[in-house]
């Protein structure tokens, strides 16, 4: 059972205070190129930031991105794991949350940040091996039988 412990070792994870505007948020994001962002009220985890957040929090609702902070609109809801838990099984959990983003926990503190995309990828490559493998194991003659066929 390979876990998503792997997946977030060495990764930087991005966080942010759940005082911070939501402009200053967004264009974080946005330079980091990310789409969710674990938020802390001093050391402790209270939530996740995402741009649903933003669309049906704020831009929906025509709330000032400048003067709401993150900790007014963010998702506090979190769909969380463990770092020794298996990819499949979180792959699961986010399917039947019907989110996209799943914070990682190692004893209790935050490793990461995954997204479903992050586990389609694992899935995706997981299969491709078995593909090779099949394709080998199809394709391959031992020497040992193609001899004796041609003798016989």
């Amino acid at each position: 059972m390979k876990t998503i412990g792997p997946l977030v070792r060495g990764r930087e994870t991005v966080v942010i205070d759940a005082s911070m505007s939501v402009r200053d948020a967004a264009r974080l994001m946005s330079d980091q190129h990310i789409g969710a962002v674990p938020v802390r009220d001093g050391e402790r985890l209270v939530g996740i930031f995402t741009e649903r957040d933003v669309m049906a929090r704020v831009v929906a609702q025509a709330r000032s991105p400048e003067t709401t902070s993150v900790g007014d609109v963010m998702s506090t809801d979190l769909v969380v794991a463990d770092v020794n838990e298996s990819h499949d099984t979180c792959l699961r959990r986010l399917q039947q949350a019907r989110v996209r983003h799943l914070i990682v926990l190692d004893r209790g503190t935050l490793a990461g940040i995954l997204s479903l995309r992050d586990l389609l990828n694992v899935e995706l490559n997981e299969k491709d091996e078995a593909l090779t493998w099949l394709n080998a194991y199809v394709h391959y003659i031992p020497a040992d039988l193609s001899t004796s066929k041609t003798k016989g």
